[in-house]
Formats: structure tokens, C-alpha cells, sequence
């Protein structure tokens, strides 16, 4: 089981059982100040069992529940302003047979001091027990008034992905002007597996070759990744775009996680735009967007925009939205240009967590010794050049310690992936 400010995520019936879902709910009740909680939940086999468990524990602490049924993450987030409190049944990108707890106060992902609230014992005064009522989210019209009407009509693939974005991401294409077709909508046998970032799609970049454009959504809806002319871009291309359209919007200060690519920033910086950087996870970004009041949030990894006046989460559903506004334009086609002389190359390796802080210092040495600065915001991140650099870190969500790496150069990009990689398995025995 992993536990983070990303949520409490394991595989059902082993490490995450209905107790545990009972306990960290009836945690969570304690930091719910408004007594009201909307609910959600996405896709997987397992969804509906532990909403009705969440919900049950909430309600026998006075919690009043607003039940969304199956709808994404992002339209909770939106939800989660009104109500005061959240929480998405999910494991976002992680295989099928996990699952989670996606915990919101306040509109934002929970913070480390509300996590230690979660995952330790709360006793809690008796209180009137709470009701639970089904609503209907204003979110597509709401997203609809900020994108605005398109002056063109796009022709875009919509690749569900078996996911909770179903009736959520086409309604908003549709109703700004986007002529839509829709694939992998089968929400109980989905083709694909449930994170785009690393899945082939296939399917999207076959149908994207007869259209102007192709999206693709994890299973909660809060991931998104960009197929243009039958070639799947990388999930940072997805923050690129999206930087590029607010900068013309006037949105000038930007978030960016440490292992967002290095072309961005350029973006961004040309522009007349401010960047910071934060750890890796939507939660470590957010955080650092509320306290120097940054206009704009961006993870690489995941292709998750943030525009915090909308929602404090990655929301893959307005993105789309948003992206889709700039299909034909010369900034669209300058920033896909521009990003395409980058390589990321990501990767991970299955190591238990126990040795994961063992392993990240004995890295440190190592690392310094070959890079022209170094940073220990998250992990380990090593500059090259001015368009190289490598960084090491544990995963907030799985049991694995995450590489990456970036160059303007891709052979020079796979050397410094592959040469990082021996030195993190090298390390590892050392450890074990």
C-alpha cells in the first residue's frame, strides 16, 4: 500500500481492503469542516464497493455526502469548492487491480500534515448521522464559458480509455465547436490499459491520421496525452501547448514539477513568463502555486495542466478544451516544432521502498561528480548542458525509483537514461 499527499492507493484484496477503506475515511472525516463531501469514483471493477464503504463511513460521522456516481476526478475537484470537501475513488494511472483514495479539502489534494490526519487513528465525538444525496455537476458548461466557441471546428479523436471521462470530455468538445469521434468507450472491457503516458494507443493513432487531432485520458480523467498526425507526442507536449495558450491569455507565473522538460521553460521564458520549479506530484505542485500565488501549474510526467482559477488538480477535460482552441494556429504548430527537438526518456525499476532512501544517497556522490549543478528538490536532478539533465526519485505512488532523462540530443538522451540506470541498480545491491 502507498500512502502520500497523491492519496492512499493499493491492489484490493491484498495490501487495500473495505477496513482499511472504513478507517482512512472515518480519518478523513476530521478534516471535513463544511460536514459535507462530494464523492466519486472511476472505472474499475472494484469502484463501486468502495464508494459505498467511503460513503457509510462518512455518514456515521454526520457527514452529508454528494454523490457524483462514476464522474472524474477534475469534476470533483470543481465540485469540491462548492462543498468544502472531496474525495475520488481512484488509482488514477495505476493498474486495474489497484485502487485508492483521492482526498480533497478546501477544492486542493490534501497537504502532509492533513495525511498524517488520514493515516492515524482519529477518535471522534458522536454526531448526528449525515444523508446522502445523488447531484449533477455544472462542470462542461462551466469549462464551455472558459474556453470559449472555436472559430474553426476540429475534427478530434477522443479516446476514453474505458474511463470516467465518457460523458464528460466529448460533451465539452462538442458544445465549443469540435466535430468528435469517440473511441474506447466501453467502460467495462477498455482496449488500452489506464495511463495513456505509457500506453501504445494504438487504436488513437490509427483514427488520428483522418483527423486534426488526438486526446487521450487516464482512467479518472486527470491525465492527458496529445496524438497529432498518427504520432503519439510525449505527455510534456501536453504542458507545452497548454503554456502556450494561456501565456496569450495573459497568465504569466508558472509551476512546473522538477521533471517537467527543460523546452518548456524556454517557452515560457520567451514569452515574457516566470518559471518555479516544485517536487514531482500534482499535490507538491499545487502547493507551491497557492504559496507564491503562480497563475499556472504543470507535471510532465503525467500531461497534467493545472489552471488553478478552475480547479487546484490536473484536469485533462479542460485542457483538452483548451488545446483544442488552437488547432490550425501558428503557436500550435511553433510549440510542436519547437518540442520536438527534445527527447524525454522516462523509466522506472521495481525496488522495494525500504531501500529507496539508501539508494538515492549513495547516488548522490556519483551524480555530482558528472553534472555541472545538481539539485536535491526531489530525488536527485543533475544539469549536463543547457538542454540536458537526468534525475533520480522514488515514486509517490508505486514501488519503484523513477529515471528520467531529457537532451536535444536522443542518442545522448538514451546513453544518459541507460548510464543512470546501471548506477542505480549498482547501488541497489550495495543496499539489499
Amino acid at each position: 500500500m502507498k500512502k502520500s499527499i497523491s492519496g492512499i492507493r493499493g491492489i484490493i484484496g491484498d495490501d487495500l481492503t473495505l477496513k482499511d477503506v472504513l478507517k482512512f475515511c472515518n480519518n478523513f472525516s476530521a478534516l471535513i469542516k463544511s460536514k459535507k463531501c462530494v464523492i466519486a469514483n472511476d472505472t474499475r471493477p472494484s469502484a463501486n464497493m468502495l464508494r459505498e464503504t467511503a460513503i457509510a463511513s462518512m455518514i456515521q460521522n454526520g457527514i452529508d455526502i454528494f454523490n457524483l456516481g462514476m464522474s472524474p476526478t477534475p469534476v470533483v475537484f470543481r465540485e469540491a469548492r462548492n462543498y468544502g470537501a472531496g474525495l475520488v475513488i481512484t488509482s488514477s494511472h495505476n493498474p486495474i487491480e489497484w485502487n485508492g483514495l483521492k482526498f480533497i479539502v478546501n477544492g486542493r489534494g490534501i497537504n502532509e500534515q492533513e495525511l498524517k490526519v488520514v493515516i492515524n487513528d482519529q477518535s471522534l465525538p458522536k454526531s448526528k448521522i449525515g444523508k446522502e444525496t445523488q447531484i449533477v455537476s455544472d462542470y462542461v458548461d462551466e469549462a464551455a464559458k472558459l474556453v470559449g466557441n472555436l472559430k474553426n471546428s476540429p475534427k478530434v479523436v477522443v479516446d476514453i480509455g474505458g474511463g470516467a471521462a465518457k460523458f464528460v470530455a466529448p460533451a465539452l468538445l462538442e458544445k465549443i465547436g469540435c466535430k468528435i469521434q469517440v473511441i474506447n468507450a466501453d467502460i467495462t472491457n477498455s482496449s488500452r490499459g489506464p495511463d495513456p503516458t505509457t500506453d501504445k494507443l494504438f487504436d488513437l493513432i490509427t483514427k488520428s491520421q483522418k483527423n486534426d487531432l488526438g486526446f487521450a485520458y487516464d482512467l479518472d480523467g486527470d491525465r492527458l496525452v496529445i496524438v497529432k498526425d498518427g504520432k503519439k507526442q510525449s505527455p510534456d507536449v501536453t504542458i507545452g501547448l497548454g503554456a502556450a495558450k494561456v501565456l496569450e491569455l495573459g497568465y504569466k507565473k508558472f509551476v512546473l514539477s522538477t521533471d517537467t522538460s527543460i523546452s518548456i521553460e524556454k517557452i515560457i521564458k520567451e514569452r515574457g513568463g516566470e518559471v518555479h520549479r516544485s517536487k514531482v506530484g500534482e499535490a507538491n505542485v499545487i502547493d507551491l502555486v497557492l504559496k507564491i500565488k503562480a497563475h499556472v501549474g504543470g507535471e510532465g510526467s503525467s500531461g497534467g495542466f493545472i489552471l488553478p482559477e478552475f480547479n487546484y488538480c490536473r484536469d485533462a477535460i479542460l485542457t483538452s478544451g483548451l488545446i483544442a482552441s488552437m488547432v490550425g494556429s501558428e503557436i500550435f504548430n511553433e510549440v510542436l516544432t519547437f518540442m520536438g527537438n527534445y527527447h524525454m526518456l522516462r523509466d522506472k525499476l521495481e525496488i522495494d521502498s525500504q531501500f529507496h532512501d539508501k539508494i538515492i544517497e549513495l547516488l548522490h556522490d556519483r551524480i555530482k561528480s558528472e553534472c555541472s549543478e545538481i539539485s536535491i528538490l526531489d530525488g536527485i536532478k543533475g544539469k549536463i548542458d543547457e538542454d540536458s539533465w537526468i534525475l533520480v526519485r522514488k515514486s509517490n505512488t508505486e514501488d519503484v525509483i523513477r529515471v528520467s532523462a531529457e537532451s536535444n540530443d536522443f542518442e545522448k538522451c538514451k546513453k544518459i537514461l541507460q548510464h543512470t540506470k546501471e548506477l542505480v541498480k549498482q547501488s541497489y545491491e550495495q543496499v539489499k
